[in-house]
């Protein structure tokens, strides 16, 4: 039986100040390391014996993931980093403050935006600093494959495709399989993995340190799904 654990990384710096992050490298606020330590602990005190790690390209969750392996002496598994799974690009929102944001376009294009499936924030521009293709991190990455806006759908469809490509097969396995990534990333395999609509998208809530958990039998059904949130704390 396969499982798969998916954790979206502990708070940044960005989120404790209510700032879009999206595909900016923003490091962990002292609360994220705590809340990954936590999720390390409880791997470790659970007995759940971890195959291989996957996160995203975005230092707060290639950290979290590193933090959890190294509280919970799993160190030694394989550990693999894909662009795919790294948060939603946000555009020219990314480094705004959110609460500005909604003030400056509304409260309905803002939540549309924030919390829809299909809409995006405004484009990046081609010379803007913040275009991926710009970061030496993404050299390797087809230049029409670096997003200067996402929507939901659009973070989806890479994290979704990613996950058939590299996790499935070793859910197939058998194997337990621990995902770091982001609050969109995971709110996309979520919708897949649980079969969720797209009218029932915004409902979805991702909690930094969470460790989402996931049961599948050799046909890749899904068999059971919890989560696990402090010591001895279970959540149906």
């Amino acid at each position: 039986m396969g499982k798969l654990i998916l954790v979206r990384h502990g708070k940044s710096i960005w989120n404790i100040e209510n700032i879009f992050t999206g595909w900016t490298d923003i490091d962990l606020a002292d609360q994220g390391i705590e809340e990954a330590k936590i999720a390390g602990e409880l791997i470790r005190d659970k007995n759940i014996a971890i195959d291989i790690c996957f996160s995203s390209y975005l230092k707060r969750a290639i950290k979290t993931a590193s933090i959890i392996l190294e509280t919970a002496n799993l160190t030694q598994i394989d550990f693999i980093k894909s662009w795919k799974l790294n948060e939603r690009n946000y555009g020219a929102w990314q480094g705004r403050n959110k609460d500005e944001v909604r003030k400056e376009v509304g409260e309905d294009l803002f939540w549309k935006v924030r919390r829809g499936y299909s809409a995006s924030a405004p484009a990046l521009s081609l010379d803007d600093d913040r275009y991926p293709k710009l970061d030496p991190k993404y050299k390797k990455v087809n230049t029409s494959n670096l997003p200067l806006t996402e929507s939901l759908k659009d973070t989806k469809q890479r994290a979704v495709e990613y996950y058939f490509e590299a996790i499935v097969p070793e859910l197939v396995k058998g194997n337990t399989v621990l995902v770091s990534a982001h609050g969109n990333s995971i709110r996309a395999l979520m919708t897949q993995i649980l079969n969720i609509p797209a009218s029932e998208i915004s409902k979805v809530e991702v909690q930094t340190g969470v460790l989402n958990i996931y049961d599948f039998d050799s046909t890749m059904t899904l068999k059971d799904n919890y989560a696990l949130k402090q010591k001895n704390e279970l959540v149906l």
